[in-house]
């Protein structure tokens, strides 16, 4: 009976533990957890997320605060048009906290850096280039292209020395997604060096419609590998999504993926970035628990817990502080809806929205409690405590289980003393 660690993922000559972490921004993929995968000899993902809150919280830097102070006169103005990136700023958040995760790197592993093209910060192609470029600049080891098509980001990173050293990869849903990105790409000459495909049951963002529950991962991953194959495009593929277990990995790598990404089973690690409490939510959860819904303003549907506190909650938006999600001319969904109630409702204090939710603020405050499809199942990975907390776990006992179980079975954690 086969194991993960009977595979091997291979860039060039190099040769890894085909398990790949997930970038779950805004810094639950801490630096901790992606170093940790990395030492092991996989691979580990931070996130770009909202990068000068992370450099605050981590560097003592206050970039928040000063674009705070900055736009303060705009905070009761429904247009958001003003409210602008400081590119040099930007920069500098992002080399700080992928140039402290890369300095502090140790093992045989790899730490990519995961940037969503649906952060489009008032000026989309001016803030994905500072961000890709300043990723390539603090020596980060590889790039994964996520939550969009990024048909222009290659040619975005094009001019900076590290282009083609540097691991780029793409996230896509269907056959169709990767056609349109190499063709979009093709006159660059540079193929991605890596293609994850990630399937219906994952957690957060979805690149589906509200008819995900139609799509199956191994469907997706053998039309992809079939695909490549016909095309006789040497790139290896990563099946991400709803894998839970050791041997649910190697069905995708004797199907003739090149690695997994996992992330959920890593959320209740100690080196993850979620708050202890929520983390305990995530253990309590049941599978009627985890909804998909349509509150982000990103427009792709989200999975999440439905206690989350991000849903119906009706908090101005926070786009002076934060903006990820403006677009190119300062608008957002959440900012149209929040009006709309406001205008609704003159008279009160506490507005509620349902359809959509201030991302940013509640992401930052780990107020949306995004999940994959099988967080209910997280509570059989450990043991339950005297007091009806569950104990954590170590990212290295998650990933050394990924490797090495066989037979669906799942190790539980020595048990700690009461």
């Amino acid at each position: 009976m086969k194991r993960v660690d009977d595979f091997r993922l291979r860039f060039g000559k190099n040769e890894y533990v085909p398990i790949m972490v997930g970038g779950m921004g805004v810094d639950i993929s801490t630096s901790e957890l992606a170093l940790e995968a990395a030492r092991l000899g996989g691979i580990g993902h931070i996130s770009d997320a909202m990068v000068e809150d992370v450099s605050d919280r981590k560097f003592d830097t206050s970039f928040v605060k000063d674009k705070t102070k900055l736009y303060k006169f705009n905070i009761n103005n429904m247009d958001k048009s003003v409210v602008q990136f400081d590119l040099e700023r930007l920069a500098d958040a992002q080399r700080r906290h992928i140039g402290a995760t890369m300095a502090a790197k140790q093992g045989p592993g790899l730490i990519f850096v995961n940037c969503m093209e649906k952060l489009t910060m008032n000026g989309p192609r001016e803030t994905l280039r500072t961000r890709l470029n300043a990723a390539l600049d603090a020596g980060v080891d590889g790039i994964t292209l996520s939550a969009g098509l990024h048909f222009g980001s290659f040619a975005l990173m094009a001019d900076h020395p590290r282009f083609r050293e540097a691991k780029l990869g793409i996230i896509v849903s269907s056959v169709r997604a990767l056609q349109i990105f190499l063709r979009k790409n093709a006159k660059l000459d540079r193929l991605p060096d890596y293609i994850i495909v990630e399937g219906p049951l994952a957690g957060g963002h979805l690149g589906f419609g509200m008819d995900w529950a139609e799509y199956d991962l191994m469907t997706i991953t053998q039309e992809l590998l079939d695909y490549l194959k016909a095309e006789n495009l040497d790139i290896p593929l990563i099946a991400a999504g709803g894998i839970f277990t050791g041997s649910d990995a190697v069905r995708f790598l004797e199907a003739g993926a090149a690695g997994v990404q996992v992330a959920t089973r890593f959320t209740v690690t100690n080196e993850c970035g979620l708050p202890a409490k929520v983390k305990q939510e995530y253990f309590k959860a049941s599978e009627e628990d985890i909804i998909v819904n349509g509150i982000s303003p990103t427009g792709y549907p989200m999975r999440m817990l439905k206690n989350t506190p991000a849903i119906g909650a009706g908090i101005r938006p926070g786009c002076e502080s934060y903006g990820y999600l403006l677009d190119a001319t300062g608008n957002c969904a959440y900012i149209n809806s929040y009006n709309r109630e406001v205008a609704a409702h003159p008279t009160e204090k506490n507005i509620v929205v349902m359809d959509k939710t201030c991302l940013c603020t509640h992401m930052r405050n780990f107020n949306c409690w995004t999940c994959g499809h099988y967080t209910y199942r997280l509570k059989d990975t450990t043991h339950k405590k005297a007091d009806g907390e569950y104990q954590l776990l170590t990212a290295e006992h998650v990933f050394k289980d990924y490797q090495f179980s066989t037979d669906n079975q799942i190790a539980l954690p020595e048990k700690e003393e009461a």
